[in-house]
């Protein structure tokens, strides 16, 4: 009816809040009558410059619901033009185009000899005529994969796209196997190429079930610690076999500059208990630290351990979720020590605790590659003695004297800052090395406040019910602020700001 006034620009109101949150994408439409009343919708939407619809309670809507009594009362009024058939039902006729379109000028001189005043613009649509042909009133391309192809106006070629996209027989493909299967279908239009990728790129479902990314979006930050016992990072391990007096956690904690490990079985993780560990293990032992990295957990992310680590003047750094790379050093560390205790215990891996010590001995004492050096000689300037030199004796061991070795521990820790400063430019150089490596797979992706994203599905967030048929990214969320590069802070549609950060990792831009 608005169509047929001439209206450009309409306003709609309804009651249903499901209908306009599904015309305004704000609602999925999941059930198969409603995708297709929805897609509907959209192509009549798609024939105005701008259609506004908004949702209005029900007793602002009292005429339209007095209209819909009355169709469906036994007497109706004769005013009253009811629909006995199903919107999804009625065939969809072409329309016929006269508004100027691309085939306009071609369509005006085949029929009727009619060329442009300028001289140019004139032999230029003679020499583009001449591959065009009209057949029964229609115009058609002459082609090089089939003999003719139709030529289609704007609104045309997206009910074409939409069918073939998305259609009965549609696949979802990607832009060039929706560009092919158009032609092999026999329609042609000058921008059919760029049209079908900015198609394909808005498509909800495509966005949705799209492959993950695995390439980074942005360059590695090197995490450098200015001096030893500045930096930690924390983690927890777990759950392990339960071992003695319920244990079946491991909070680790590690110096970024030393690589020195300090671990501590669990049998709950709790505020109180990391606070403990911080206090006894870190503070108490190498003071009070500068930084202290780890997740967005319950155990670290709690007004308690932050006003602990404020009282300290202790900077809390959490990673984004989902994103442990970010704490990347203890990480490593737990897979170390993981590792070690797999293959130390075999059979009786309830055992893990009382093994633990003799573990992070044999961490402590062996040669890590960012350093050239062991923990024990980054911490304390020499080097342990290991059981095996006690039972086959070194140089050391069996010439030990009492004097000397005072003045050579003494020599060690007047040289233990020349050590460390090797050790700095040597981690420095590694670091440096590991970056340009990642670097070069860096695809990056920019994304602006204001933009909408979708994010990665994870184990927390998918529904278990939908298996391995369920969708890949969800969302849309709005970004709202850059935290840092690569960062960003996000909303729902509904206005809710997430509480942590997200990394662009497992971020893509939604097209709408």
């Amino acid at each position: 009816m608005a169509k047929t006034l001439g209206a450009t620009e309409i306003d709609v109101l309804s009651d249903s809040q499901l209908v306009v949150g599904q015309v305004n994408k704000d609602y999925e439409a999941k059930e198969g009558h409603m995708q297709q009343y929805l897609h509907l919708v959209q192509h009549q939407i798609s024939q105005f410059q701008e259609v506004r619809l908004s949702r209005i309670p029900r007793e602002q809507n009292t005429e339209v619901d007095q209209l819909a009594k009355s169709a469906s009362s036994p007497t109706v009024d004769g005013k009253i033009k009811i629909v006995r058939q199903s919107s999804l039902q009625a065939t969809e006729v072409n329309p016929i185009h006269t508004e100027v379109s691309w085939m306009t000028p071609i369509v005006s001189y085949l029929q009727g000899g009619t060329l442009p005043d300028n001289r140019h613009e004139a032999r230029r649509l003679k020499a583009r005529a001449s591959r065009f042909l009209m057949l029964q009133g229609t115009l058609y391309k002459k082609g090089f994969s089939l003999p003719y192809l139709r030529c289609l106006a704007p609104d045309e070629a997206n009910y074409v796209m939409r069918e073939i996209h998305e259609g009965i027989c549609g696949d979802h493909s990607g832009a060039r196997a929706l560009q092919r299967k158009i032609v092999r279908a026999g329609y042609y239009w000058p921008s059919m190429q760029a049209d079908a990728s900015k198609f394909v790129q808005h498509c909800d479902k495509c966005q949705r079930f799209a492959n993950l990314l695995h390439s980074p979006p942005k360059v590695l930050i090197l995490i450098t610690a200015p001096w030893p016992f500045a930096q930690w990072g924390l983690d927890i391990m777990g759950p392990f076999p339960t071992g003695r007096r319920q244990l079946k956690f491991l909070v680790v904690t590690i110096d970024y500059f030393t690589k020195w490990v300090e671990a501590e079985p669990l049998a709950t993780i709790t505020e109180r208990n990391i606070q403990n560990f911080v206090w006894k293990a870190v503070v108490c032992r190498f003071g009070i630290p500068r930084v202290l990295v780890s997740d967005n957990g319950k155990q670290f992310d709690n007004p308690r351990f932050r006003q602990f680590s404020q009282e300290l003047g202790i900077h809390n750094h959490y990673s984004s979720p989902g994103h442990p790379q970010a704490n990347g050093q203890v990480e490593v560390t737990n897979r170390s020590l993981l590792k070690l205790i797999k293959t130390r215990l075999e059979g009786a891996k309830g055992l893990w605790p009382e093994e633990l010590r003799s573990i992070l001995w044999a961490y402590r004492t062996t040669i890590r590659i960012p350093t050239g050096e062991t923990p024990f000689q980054m911490t304390f300037g020499s080097e342990a003695v290991l059981p095996v030199e006690i039972g086959m004796t070194t140089l050391r061991t069996s010439t030990y004297n009492d004097q000397q070795n005072e003045e050579q521990l003494r020599l060690n820790l007047d040289l233990i800052d020349e050590v460390r400063e090797t050790t700095k430019a040597r981690m420095k150089r590694y670091q440096e090395k590991m970056a340009r490596h990642y670097n070069s797979k860096v695809k990056p992706r920019q994304l602006s406040i204001g933009d909408l994203v979708l994010r990665k599905v994870t184990l927390a967030t998918r529904n278990p019910s939908e298996g391995k048929l369920g969708p890949n990214w969800e969302g849309p969320y709005k970004v709202i602020e850059v935290r840092r590069p690569g960062t960003y802070h996000l909303e729902e549609m509904s206005g809710r700001r997430l509480p942590h950060p997200w990394n662009a990792e497992h971020l893509r831009k939604y097209y709408s």
